[in-house]
C-alpha cells in the first residue's frame, strides 16, 4: 500500500492538506479494534490532539493537548511500518485539525481500510467518502448534548456507523426516544455503548431486550482485554 508519489490531479479544494501539511498527533501505536462493527479486528490508530468538546465520561482528555507535530508524509510512513490494513483516525476530535481531512484522503489513496471516530459535532460534509465514519451522537449524560450536529445525519453513507454512549436510564431513554424521532435503525449499525464502569452492560442488555431495540450492545473491548489502561489502547 504505497501513497502515490503525486496527488496533483485533487482539486485544491477538496485536499486541505497534502503530504507536505503537518498534523498534531497524540499517539500512533497498533491494538485491537475495540468498538463498531469492526470490534476484534487487529488496526492502526491515529489519535490526533485536540477536541471541542468535554464530555463528563471522555477517556482520552490526555488527547486534549499536548503531541508532536509530525509531517502527513512521516505519519503515512509510521502507519505503513505498523503493517495493517484498517486504520483509523480518532481524538480527542480529529475534525478539529483541518489537515485530518487531507490525512484520511491519503490513507485512503495508500490502500487502506479507513476508519473516522467523529463526534458529530463538525460538518462531515468534506470527508472522503472513501472513508467509515463512526459517529458518536453525544448524550445528555456526556454533558454535550448541544454539540450534536443533527444535519450531519444526511450526510452518511450505507457503510457508516452511529454510537450512543450511555451513563445511565436517562441516557438509555433519550437514545431510544431518537431513534424513534430521526427513524434511524437497520440496516444502519448502531451501537449502545455502556460507560465502562459506570453503567452495568447485563442492565443495559435487559433494557435493550425488552424494547426490541434495531440496535447492537458494544461494551468496549479493548478496556476488557486491558483493564486500567489508558494509553495506545
Amino acid at each position: 500500500m504505497n501513497l502515490p508519489s503525486d496527488l496533483s490531479s485533487t482539486p485544491a479544494a477538496a485536499r486541505p492538506a497534502t503530504p507536505n501539511g503537518t498534523l498534531l498527533v497524540s499517539e500512533l501505536y497498533r491494538s485491537i479494534q475495540g468498538e463498531s462493527t469492526y470490534a476484534g479486528r487487529p488496526c492502526s490508530f491515529v489519535r490526533l490532539t485536540g477536541c471541542p468538546l468535554r464530555c463528563a465520561w471522555c477517556d482520552s482528555a490526555f488527547a486534549f493537548t499536548g503531541g508532536r507535530r509530525v509531517a502527513l508524509a512521516q505519519v503515512l510512513d509510521e502507519v505503513a511500518a505498523l503493517g495493517l490494513p484498517l486504520v483509523e483516525v480518532t481524538g480527542g476530535e480529529p475534525l478539529a485539525q483541518p489537515g485530518c481531512l487531507g490525512l484520511l484522503e491519503a490513507l485512503c489513496d495508500a490502500g487502506y481500510e479507513v476508519l473516522l471516530e467523529t463526534s458529530g459535532a463538525l460538518d462531515l460534509a468534506p470527508v472522503d467518502p472513501r472513508v467509515v465514519k463512526i459517529v458518536d451522537i453525544k448524550c445528555p449524560g456526556s454533558g454535550e448534548v448541544a454539540a450534536n450536529r443533527w444535519e450531519n445525519l444526511a450526510r452518511l453513507g450505507p457503510r457508516d456507523e452511529l454510537k450512543f454512549v450511555l451513563a445511565g436510564r436517562a441516557d438509555y431513554d433519550w437514545a431510544r426516544g431518537i431513534l424513534a424521532q430521526r427513524q434511524l435503525g437497520l440496516p444502519r449499525p448502531i451501537h449502545f455503548s455502556p460507560v465502562f464502569g459506570a453503567m452495568d452492560p447485563a442492565q443495559l442488555a435487559e433494557w435493550i431486550l425488552r424494547d426490541a431495540l434495531p440496535v447492537r450492545l458494544q461494551p468496549q473491548l479493548h478496556k476488557l482485554i486491558w483493564p486500567g489502561r489508558t494509553r495506545e489502547v
